[in-house]
């Protein structure tokens, strides 16, 4: 059966499309390789330390080690005599590249969660845990690498409680742990498993339940049948009279519609590496996460009457697609990865993108698998696939039907927080080195470019050191630039801490028609929590035409990429309109919009500023040993500690220290620890750089310190 007709006879109830997250090293893409392995995609195991994972496709990511950028595939299954499609995509799990989960995530049905069983909830298991809360994503947990030293499969359960506030649901139980662990017991059907070595791990078996856990698995299986009891009151009746007489699958009905519902995460668990507990995890993902038709039809505006209409998972509703990513392949070009919510299409239909208003005709639809692509003629709601030949698509674009125009809600991605000068080796990749990174920038939405106006330096800024050390290797691996690159900077940014009034007459007279527009505006600190622009029209009476009003919006917001202190963007503020006039003939949106730039500009230098840093989380795990030295460099770089725990004769330390402090800290870390200590940064927020940090700042940038 070819892949193309397996999507035409596969039924959307059987269609499962799931992402696999989880922080770096917890054993993502090896999990997902077992999944290929078993469902018969790949004839081989690939491994990540050998550099063969078939989703580590990437040179940098097979040199590393590490998931940078988001791969999709699809498989089959069958459970219980019925064939399953299941579309994953295998996300990164270091913190540089959250986008990549971000937007994943957005347009998933369901998600695999995995913990490290040594590590547990470590900080990118938290992130990414609360990017599956932010879009609502009924998720499964699995614990991973149970036959490592250290693994206490009950220890992550409570962290998954305490730390991610989430309600962990005990579905299967480790027999033994680290070098003993030899199987699993499945708590719902009251079984035990174990798996042949030497048909790594394909081939497995049942075996009678360990005597010495007979009462534990009693009391673990007793806690599943009340609690999916506690759902239906015709359950607890019967469960009141005989608990015995709840079946498999009512249990089953129950727990499946409290993952879908976002009540619980059922928690599985196995060593993926030595090939245990894989196809376990598998049915897990057709059992309990939810298919297109269990999610709610998804919501947009209607462009031209800005009324909500919904889109079902239906083949027969109008086409309605959301494309969350753009790549750039050597051989085919740029690749658009699109979620079809609703319709069908066929190759070389039109399309309408909301967001330019234009057709787009997509000459090739393909199915991928890593970086390969099997073409399709044919599409339909739940599909997750990839477009070629296109003009201009980006990334958060809905395309839908041209007769039935819907804009769905787009993605937010987090702001960068390191810059770095970039210039090619010679004058001839200048041009070059422009479409590169234009190309980079459409790919990666947290990747930005800009050229400083005073220095004419190009400047590129990421989420950390290891964001642009990829970026700078794609730069001379994929598109042949040698660049010269200047050291890591933060990315500041400004902020007022006083509110000033300003009345701005802007006038323009040339001969014919005049500009014209008088405004007085209030600028002053957002409220608490507001990020970017907190605009409030206070006009009364008519005294600006309405239809002036988004461009006086649109002229603050351009002046605030320019700070007054030194130019750093200003990251939030409020601005009332207060009052202004117009002229009948020389007024206009131009006018207007010139006029609040001038008059937030002038505003901003009247106000007091000050210039903010960003603040990382960190968590450092390091022999206790060491303890001592780490937390007192910690300091040195106006770190604060906040919490020390316990971990297998090591210590947890995690708290907050400024960005600005820690560029190259795996070296001091690595010098200070004998290299058997490991850190973790996140970003949390930005605060207000001290007085004499943010004079140093000013000197460094402008070889001067302004006078305040």
């Amino acid at each position: 059966m070819t892949v193309g007709s397996q999507i035409m006879t596969g039924k959307l109830e059987n269609t499962r499309n799931i992402g696999i997250m989880a922080h770096i090293d917890a054993g993502k893409t090896t999990t997902t390789e077992r999944i290929l392995y078993y469902t018969g995609i790949n004839y081989k195991l690939g491994e990540v330390h050998d550099g063969t994972a078939t989703m580590d496709w990437m040179v940098q990511e097979q040199e590393r080690g590490i998931t940078i950028t988001s791969a999709a595939t699809t498989v089959y299954w069958n459970y219980d005599s019925t064939d399953y499609r299941i579309n994953i995509i295998d996300t990164p799990g270091h913190v540089d590249f959250t986008v990549e989960v971000e937007r994943s995530l957005r347009v998933l049905d369901g998600a695999v969660a995995i913990f490290c069983a040594v590590g547990g909830v470590e900080p990118q298991s938290e992130t990414v845990w609360r990017q599956a809360d932010k879009y609502r994503v009924p998720r499964i947990s699995y614990i991973n690498k149970m036959d490592r030293t250290g693994a206490d499969f009950f220890h992550v359960i409570e962290q998954i409680k305490s730390k991610l506030g989430a309600n962990p649901v005990v579905i299967q139980l480790p027999i033994g742990a680290e070098e003993d662990f030899t199987g699993i017991v499945d708590l719902i059907a009251n079984k035990a498993y174990q798996w042949d070595d030497d048909s790594l791990g394909r081939e497995y078996r049942e075996i009678p339940i360990p005597g010495h856990m007979v009462e534990t698995i009693r009391s673990f299986r007793m806690n599943l049948i009340e609690g999916a009891a506690e759902e239906r009151d015709e359950l607890l009746h019967k469960f009141m009279e005989d608990p015995d007489s709840i079946t498999e699958v009512e249990i089953l009905t129950e727990i499946r519609r409290a993952t879908i519902e976002g009540k619980i995460t059922p928690v599985l668990c196995g060593a993926s590496f030595k090939n245990k507990g894989v196809q376990l995890l598998i049915d897990a993902i057709v059992k309990f996460l939810p298919s297109p038709y269990d999610m709610p039809a998804i919501t947009g505006m209607n462009p031209f009457n800005d009324k909500e209409e919904e889109r079902h998972p239906d083949p027969q509703e109008p086409f309605t697609s959301l494309a969350f990513k753009i790549a750039t392949d050597p051989f085919v070009g740029r690749i658009a990865f699109f979620r079809v919510y609703a319709g069908q299409l066929e190759a070389g239909d039109v399309v309408l993108n909301s967001r330019t208003g234009k057709k787009e005709r997509l000459l090739r639809i393909m199915l991928m698998h890593a970086n390969k692509q099997n073409p399709l003629k044919h599409i339909e709601a739940g599909d997750i696939v990839a477009a070629v030949g296109f003009k201009d698509i980006r990334t958060g674009d809905t395309l839908c039907d041209p007769k039935h125009p819907l804009v769905l809600e787009t993605m937010s991605f987090p702001e960068p927080v390191i810059n770095m000068a970039v210039e090619p080796k010679t004058q001839d990749d200048l041009e070059k080195l422009g479409i590169a990174l234009s190309k980079l920038t459409e790919e990666d939405p947290t990747f930005q470019v800009r050229v400083d106006d005073e220095t004419g330096q190009t400047l590129i800024s990421g989420m950390g050191e290891l964001h642009l050390d990829i970026i700078t290797d794609r730069l001379k691996r994929e598109f042949h630039i040698e660049i010269n690159r200047g050291n890591p900077q933060v990315a500041y940014k400004e902020a007022l801490v006083t509110t000033v009034n300003h009345h701005e007459v802007y006038k323009k007279q040339t001969g014919g028609r005049g500009r014209f527009a008088d405004l007085v505006i209030e600028v002053g600190p957002a409220d608490h929590g507001v990020k970017g622009l907190q605009f409030i029209n206070e006009i009364k009476g008519g005294s600006i035409p309405r239809e002036f009003i988004p461009s006086i919006e649109k002229g603050i917001r351009a002046a605030m990429t320019s700070g007054p202190i030194i130019g750093f963007p200003i990251e939030s503020v409020k601005v009332r309109l207060l009052d202004g006039s117009f002229h009948s003939v020389d007024s206009d949106a131009l006018s207007f919009e010139i006029a609040a730039g001038i008059a937030f500009k002038e505003a901003s230098r009247k106000a007091k500023s000050v210039i903010l840093e960003p603040i990382m989380r960190f968590e450092i795990v390091t022999p206790s040993m060491y303890m001592g030295e780490v937390t007192g460099d910690i300091t040195k770089r106006r770190g604060q500690v906040e919490a020390v725990e316990s971990r297998i004769g090591n210590q947890v330390i995690r708290g907050r220290v400024p960005l600005a402090e820690m560029f190259g800290y795996v070296t001091t870390l690595r010098s200070l620890t004998s290299g058997r200590a490991t850190e973790m940064l996140e970003f949390s927020k930005y605060d207000i750089t001290p007085k004499e940090i943010q004079d140093e700042v000013l000197y460094k940038i402008r070889g001067y310190v302004p006078v305040y």
